[in-house]
């Protein structure tokens, strides 16, 4: 019994991390995401592990990975000159939680750095939400719960709970 319990100890839980490939800009991209989430940051190149032959390659960045200081993942990539390169599509990272300082200064440094899809206001829902693309080309969605309402009260029912149904959600 006791082997089973350590067993089971020793195992680690699947997780879905985020995983983001660049062309050539990784190192400068994961630079920039420690500036706003903050954390440690690891990195080999091409180079490190010898995956390439290509001098032109040698200071790609082969893995990079940011554990941000709440636990958080995100981890990257540049894509080899012998793989074809497409532009993120598609998807979104969704940064949420309910300390507003924070999570504001997440899209300032976000849509900052490229562009706003969405300005981060007021939602059905009831929290402030943003949709940016960086300046990597990266999408992101920012969801502050329970931020001051611009419009509506949770007190004469106007707004929407931050649970309703059709709220937005990241892993």
């Amino acid at each position: 019994m006791a082997e089973a319990t350590r067993q089971e100890a020793d195992t680690m839980a699947a997780t879905i991390n985020t995983y983001l490939n660049f062309k050539d800009t990784a190192a400068q991209a994961m630079d920039f995401y420690r500036s706003v989430f903050g954390g440690e940051l690891q990195r080999s190149t091409f180079a490190e592990y010898q995956v390439s032959e290509d001098p032109a390659e040698q200071d790609k960045i082969m893995h990079s990975m940011l554990t941000t200081p709440s636990g958080q993942v995100l981890m990257a990539a540049d894509t080899p000159n012998s793989m074809e390169y497409s532009a993120p599509a598609g998807h979104s990272l969704s940064v949420s939680g309910d300390d507003e300082a924070e999570l504001r200064g997440y899209w300032e440094a976000l849509a900052g750095s490229g562009s706003e899809i969405v300005p981060l206001a007021q939602s059905p829902w009831g929290d402030s939400f943003g949709m940016c693309i960086d300046g990597f080309g990266v999408t992101w969605m920012v969801n502050i719960a329970g931020a001051p309402a611009a419009a509506g009260s949770p007190e004469d029912g106007s707004a929407a709970r931050s649970d309703a149904v059709g709220e937005p959600s990241g892993l």
